[in-house]
């Protein structure tokens, strides 16, 4: 009596462009693919996976799997041209199972599934055979004719937007199949279709699905769930409240002599880590100069044994008009916020590929729009949010992860130099931004900028 997922990979992305199927594209750092069976692999109901995909990406698809000590996945079979032949070859590989078993069939291009939209469709199969995931719509739907006119509008109240996971009981999922090939119908537009064609006398239930729960068809989809995986860093992102994973690690944070990298090693410290910190006013280590930076990392290293984290926290913000900006200050800006973030990431990889390590950077909330008077400082952070997601994805296959913070205004003595004393209610705590990074260093995602915000969210 078995739990079963069934991730249908079989697509050919056609919509999505691009070399490979849209399930192997990067989404932060990782194939989409990826994201999706892991959330089925963590769900305490699910006790078994199986993939179908198209013949020439098998092999990749165990690729993945084996890479990422999947214990669950039993099988990965080939899929079909259409989704009605993917979920028939599914239900091959699944004959000699009860069929009391419960199976969710769900699109490998829906990262974002979360373990209550599972856990409800695995408890809804309690009282009903099929079950389907929706979502409300806030638009108006049409239902046109094929010249492209309107021929109803519906109550939208009573209209809902499907997703996946669809669940059912094996039996009648089985034997909706077994009578539509015997019907010679092959076009559905997804498998409670079937259930609702063939088996007219079931009941299909309906669970809440989510708005993060998107389907990644187009390139702008991508886009979208990126921001998604961004906005709940504190659910998808951080693993562990607890920071007991720092005792014994060794901790370098450039810029770690005020606001948040000083708040980020008093904390470490307490927690058993080892840190190290560095600049130019402490003990003259200038990112802005790659040897300096890995004469430094070299003496670190020789002393500690190994490297864990690289922390850079360092950076510059000089808020005037950009044509009142002498030679010096731009040259500063430049150097400082970015091309030390350039030279840290450089001098630190043989370090962090030697301990499967962490590189973490810092970026602002200006980097999604440029803002006036500090034209270069939020450029500048933008170019560090891109800089991160490329090398979360060159250096995957070195095991080395690459994320970055991106906190609200914090009270730091940068801010208060440029913008002076502010209410303390409209700004984050450093230590709240510290403690939130320190988290983040031991999870196993890359790629992601991590928000974090006044309301906690």
């Amino acid at each position: 009596m078995k739990n079963i997922a069934v991730i249908l990979s079989g697509g050919s992305g056609s919509r999505f462009g691009g070399s490979l199927p849209k399930q192997f594209t990067k989404l932060a750092g990782k194939a989409i693919i990826e994201y999706t069976i892991d959330v089925f692999e963590q769900a305490s109901n699910i006790d078994e996976i199986l993939v179908v995909s198209q013949t020439h990406h098998i092999e990749r698809t165990w690729e993945i799997i084996k890479k990422n000590k999947w214990s669950k996945v039993t099988k990965v079979i080939t899929g079909g041209k259409e989704r009605f032949d993917s979920t028939y070859s599914a239900l091959q590989a699944l004959k000699d199972y009860d069929e009391k078993c419960k199976v969710l069939f769900h699109d490998a291009v829906r990262p974002l599934v979360n373990h209550t939209i599972i856990s409800n469709c695995v408890v809804a199969l309690d009282q009903f055979e099929a079950v389907d995931v929706v979502i409300s719509s806030a638009d108006t739907l049409v239902e046109v004719y094929d010249d492209g006119c309107i021929s109803n509008i519906p109550n939208r109240a009573m209209m809902r937007r499907g997703q996946t996971p669809q669940a059912f009981r094996l039996g009648s999922i089985r034997l909706a199949y077994q009578k539509a090939i015997e019907s010679n119908r092959y076009i559905f537009t997804c498998d409670c279709g079937v259930i609702r064609a063939m088996l007219p006398h079931t009941r299909v239930a309906t669970v809440e699905g989510s708005e993060r729960n998107i389907k990644v068809t187009h390139p702008m989809d991508l886009f979208i769930a990126e921001k998604f995986l961004q906005a709940g860093n504190k659910i998808a992102f951080i693993e562990s409240d607890s920071l007991l994973p720092l005792k014994d690690k060794n901790i370098v944070i450039f810029g770690g002599t005020s606001g948040i990298g000083l708040e980020m090693k008093n904390i470490a410290l307490l927690h058993g880590a080892h840190v190290e910190v560095a600049s130019r006013s402490f003990n003259n280590v200038d990112i802005c100069d790659l040897e300096s930076v890995k004469s430094y990392l070299i003496q670190v290293n020789e002393r500690l044994g190994r490297i864990d984290y690289v922390v850079n926290t360092a950076g510059l913000l000089i808020k005037k008009p950009i044509d009142t900006l002498s030679l010096d200050e731009i040259s500063a800006l430049i150097n400082i916020n970015y091309t030390g973030a350039v030279n840290v990431a450089i001098a630190a990889k043989p370090y962090l590929v030697e301990s499967s390590g962490m590189l973490l950077n810092f970026t602002s909330s200006s980097y999604t729009r440029g803002r006036a008077f500090y034209a270069l400082y939020s450029s500048t952070n933008a170019a560090i949010v891109n800089f991160t997601q490329a090398l979360a994805e060159e250096w995957v296959t070195d095991g080395v992860r690459v994320n970055c913070i991106n906190p609200e205004r914090t009270a730091t003595p940068m801010r208060t130099a440029n913008f002076g004393s502010e209410p303390p209610d409209l700004l984050l705590d450093a230590k709240d931004v510290a403690l939130t990074s320190l988290k983040v260093l031991s999870s196993n995602k890359t790629g992601i900028i991590i928000d974090v915000r006044k309301d906690g969210r």
